[in-house]
């Protein structure tokens, strides 16, 4: 268990995954907190996966395409899985995966129930760090299903602080350490903190077991054996046998039971019949809780096992447990695995941890942003997940032919291979990729791990993934279904991240993602736009119940939406596969038509949006200053949709500057841009209000003039409106007093104003977009800040806030913008963080205070955390803000606006 601390260890260790195949990635945080529930795991005639396959059921039933667990660790194809499960002695279950409510359950949809926090982490996976909140009490599985069962959606949701099962302290803090000492040795320290007042015991059981690859198919695949053999005095071992992973020693100190089972169905309990061997799933559950002698194997085998500590916890004192997972055959003689060593190990890996995180995040940075950026990162680096799903074996499951499977869920994309390690928003409320938010979450990961950040995009791009037909995949709820195109501007901002960082940009892998781009973007080019005219539309485009009507679904005044944000989307498109097309016709010329042609892509959709054939016509609304979707009638009326919505300062993100070198270098470009206008009166009009040149020879293209601009941004830092103390919000809170309301056959549709979440049950039930504050659009109009700052220099200012007399630069008011979002996790002087709401425990509790929870979303007016309460997926971006603002000043930006600005500092190359 050797290992050697040099300088920079961490960052040695990526490089030598990333060029010398050393497989540091191979073993990862890599089980799902939940797989129960999922779409993968549904096989039910009407598509309802909550109900088909429960909570109740999964401790009894094998899971067909992946594993949950508590703190799960597992290589990279999910083979071999490692998880804590614990007994209190007074729940009715084993505690093995995290409990939380159902869509239908809870009174705001889906939620998890329990507290767990990421604390630490390391690309690699060389160093991790959580910690879990488990109740002394019994855990109030009734209680909380029944309250929020009694609550509707105006109430506050039921939570497990609100049950006073943590009352006087009566909870364990477990906190969960894995340290890699070699790529293939996982040491796994469970430390368990009595927080109570008296003694208390707990059964603690890490458990190693494989996924069941042997129950399905034809043949089905060989069974892999885990058995117990002798071990070193002092340890008790597990020796695990797989025909693909080969052999691994579960080696645990200090001597525990080995309780040995099989991860297969109980089909006993749940069917009614004849279970094909007595050692099934809840094997050890049985024999824990209800002291079942007889459910877990007297041969000590099988393919689940658990190493069964009885520990008794002082009041306000410790106990620890250690195991290790190794390749290393265990040998009589020697105790290598003596808890000194293990923990010198331990310590190193936490040593390193800290040295990277100094290099990788600006010194600039104080205190508690510093724990902010550091937290949020963690949660990324733990929120990896391995997803394993065959569509068309699923669909041949379901008894479909997949060559006539359409009208069936995901029938179309029965091309689908997916067995990857992938960033996920939630493990436990989004145990599943969305395209959209990986894209943002690439964006953070490029921070620590430019290799993996990249791959993430590569994947969604790949010819598994990507459908013949060039559209990306949405998530596994509706593949079909449509997500804003946002991949082009994070594969060029991971790219620019990577460059200034480095010295160096990785052209070869910008040039393979622009040819599948280029597919994507045909794709909406033939799919999404109506007309035919640069207007598109999308529908629901992952913002949920934003408008008037569920935009995924067919309109009840018949007809179409021409949508604003649709048609900013592909403005932002085109003006990122323009930016990628100018950066690789550097090396070669056949890129520059490229980008002349996405340039006069553009420029058409800028003549949409502009154009004033008609009052009704345009998006633009001159009286309000604000951009609306269209909604076109049957009999070819138009009518403008006025929601002050992020809808309609989506326009505002589609502006990108090209530098002036980018212009000398190529001229040609300039002037096959100057002849297209020329050639095209509508063009040359639009051109003529939109100022193309900007300061220094920065030429900025966007979809309105510096009037609109003003306009746009008047209404957008008005804290009456979209500005809230914590970012923006996704719609105005102008709407609170007057909801805008439309008459339809009788039947009148409201968009109101709720800063929380919404009553609305469309798309699902637990929308969100009429009032809260969301990370990615407020990146992408942070981005816009900063580059229409380099077109427009210091001398252009606005009021910040709208009203208040007080001028800013467009720089310092993307500034502006990244403080009020970092605040929202920053303790006030009496340690309240606006994210954990009204649970002083948070602010009062030293056991509590330094825990940060990454939501979802955020409340528009007081900033509390809402929906998934573990979310560091699309919400990690609160680590790049403060990052950036923290190493740049406004004349960096000259460089290329948000994505060339993180100068190089010591100690970041690679």
């Amino acid at each position: 268990m050797s290992s050697t601390a040099t300088s920079g260890a961490e960052q040695q260790r990526i490089h030598d995954a990333d060029t010398g195949g050393v497989a540091w990635r191979r073993w990862g945080p890599y089980l799902s907190d939940r797989q129960w529930g999922t779409v993968r795991e549904d096989a039910s005639a009407d598509g309802d996966a909550w109900n088909f396959f429960t909570h109740d059921q999964a401790r009894s039933r094998a899971y067909r395409w992946g594993e949950d667990g508590i703190a799960g660790f597992s290589d990279d194809r999910q083979r071999l899985c490692l998880a804590v499960a614990l007994w209190n002695g007074a729940d009715p279950i084993l505690k093995e995966r995290f409990f939380g409510l159902t869509n239908a359950e809870g009174n705001h949809g889906e939620d998890a129930k329990e507290y767990w926090f990421h604390l630490d982490g390391t690309p690699t996976h060389s160093y991790l760090r959580m910690v879990y909140k488990y109740p002394q009490r019994a855990f109030p599985y009734t209680d909380l299903v029944a309250t929020n069962a009694a609550r509707g959606r105006t109430e506050f949701e039921y939570e497990l602080l609100d049950t006073g099962v943590f009352a006087d302290g009566r909870y364990f803090d477990v906190e969960i350490e894995y340290a890699k000492a070699a790529p293939e040795d996982v040491l796994l320290r469970i430390t368990v903190h009595n927080r109570g007042p008296e003694p208390a015991d707990l059964r603690l059981l890490p458990t190693l077991w494989f996924r069941n690859t042997w129950s399905w198919g034809d043949p089905p695949a060989e069974r892999p054996v885990l058995r117990e053999v002798d071990g070193t005095p002092g340890t008790s071992v597990a020796e695990a046998v797989h025909p693909d992973l080969g052999r691994r020693w579960l080696v645990c100190l200090d001597a525990p039971g080995l309780r040995f089972t099989g991860n297969d169905t109980n089909t006993e309990r749940l069917f009614g019949t004849p279970n094909a061997s007595p050692y099934v799933k809840d094997g050890i559950d049985r024999y824990v809780v209800h002291g079942d002698e007889t459910a877990v194997n007297p041969d000590r085998a099988g393919t689940k096992a658990a190493a069964d500590y009885p520990l008794r916890v002082p009041a306000g004192g410790s106990a620890t447990v250690r195991v290790r997972l190794t390749d290393e055959p265990v040998t009589a003689g020697g105790d290598r695995a003596a808890a000194e060593a293990f923990d010198a190990v331990v310590a190193r890996r936490r040593a390193e941890a800290d040295e990277f995180y100094e290099q990788r995040i600006p010194a600039a940075l104080h205190g508690p942003v510093r724990q902010v950026v550091r937290q949020a990162l963690a949660g990324m680096l733990w929120s990896k997940q391995y997803f394993g799903y065959d569509v068309e074996q699923w669909l041949i499951e379901h008894g479909l032919d997949p060559l006539d499977a359409r009208g069936n869920r995901n029938g179309d994309w029965f091309h689908m291979e997916c067995h990857d390690v992938i960033s996920m928003p939630d493990t436990w409320e989004y145990p599943w990729f969305a395209a959209w938010d990986l894209a943002f979450q690439a964006v953070t990961l490029a921070m620590v791990d430019t290799t993996f950040a990249k791959g993430q995009l590569d994947l969604l791009l790949s010819r598994r993934y990507l459908h013949p037909n060039g559209q990306i995949p949405a998530y596994e709820w509706n593949f079909s279904d449509v997500n804003p195109p946002v991949h082009a501007w994070a594969a060029h901002l991971v790219y620019e991240l990577e460059k200034a960082r480095t010295g160096r940009g990785d052209r070869a892998w910008l040039e393979s993602v622009f040819h599948k781009l280029a597919r994507n973007f045909t794709w909406w080019v033939n799919r999404k736009d109506a007309d035919g005219n640069n207007v598109f539309q999308g529908g629901f485009l992952g913002l949920d119940n934003i408008g008037v009507f569920d935009r995924s679904a067919p309109l009840p005044t018949g007809g179409h939406l021409d949508q604003a944000d649709g048609t900013a989307w592909m403005a932002l498109y085109c003006q990122n596969m323009m930016q990628i097309a100018v950066e690789l016709g550097a090396d070669d010329p056949v890129y520059l038509e490229q980008a002349e042609t996405f340039f006069e892509h553009f420029a058409w959709i800028a003549v949409a949006v502009n154009r004033s054939v008609g009052k009704a016509e345009s998006m633009w609304d001159e009286e309000d200053g604000f951009f609306y979707d269209l909604l076109r009638l049957p009999g070819g009326g138009a009518t403008r949709m006025r929601v002050r919505s992020m809808v309609g300062l989506l326009p505002l993100a589609a502006a990108t500057v090209l530098p002036p070198e980018a212009v000398s270098r190529h001229p040609e470009l300039l002037a096959g841009a100057r002849a297209f206008i020329a050639r095209h009166s509508s063009v040359a009009s639009m051109v003529s209000r939109i100022r193309m040149s900007g300061d220094d020879g920065h030429h900025v293209l966007a979809l309105f003039d510096e009037s609109r601009l003003r306009r746009i941004l008047a209404r957008m830092l008005d804290e009456e409106e979209f500005l809230s103390p914590y970012g923006i919000r996704s719609l105005s809170r102008v709407h609170a007093a007057r909801p805008f309301g439309l008459e339809v056959d009788g039947r009148r549709y409201e968009v109101p104003y709720q800063p929380a979440e919404s009553d609305s049950g469309m798309f699902g039930g637990n929308s969100n977009w009429r009032g809260p504050v969301w990370f990615p659009v407020n990146a992408l109009l942070i981005r816009a800040l900063l580059n229409l700052h380099v077109a427009y220099g210091d001398d252009f200012t606005v009021e910040c806030p709208t009203g208040s007399g007080t001028r800013m630069s467009l720089f310092e008011v993307a500034r502006e913008l990244s403080d009020r979002l970092t605040r929202l996790f920053l303790p006030d002087p009496g340690g309240h963080r606006p994210c954990h709401g009204g649970q002083d425990i948070f602010a009062e509790d030293e056991h509590w205070r330094d825990l940060i929870t990454f939501s979802e979303y955020f409340h528009g007016d007081n900033g509390a955390g809402l929906g998934a309460s573990h979310q560091t997926g699309w919400t990690g971006l609160v680590a790049v803000f403060p990052s950036l603002f923290a190493v740049l000043n406004g004349p960096d930006l000259r460089a290329n606006g948000m994505t060339g600005v993180l100068r190089r500092s010591p100690g970041t190359e690679e």
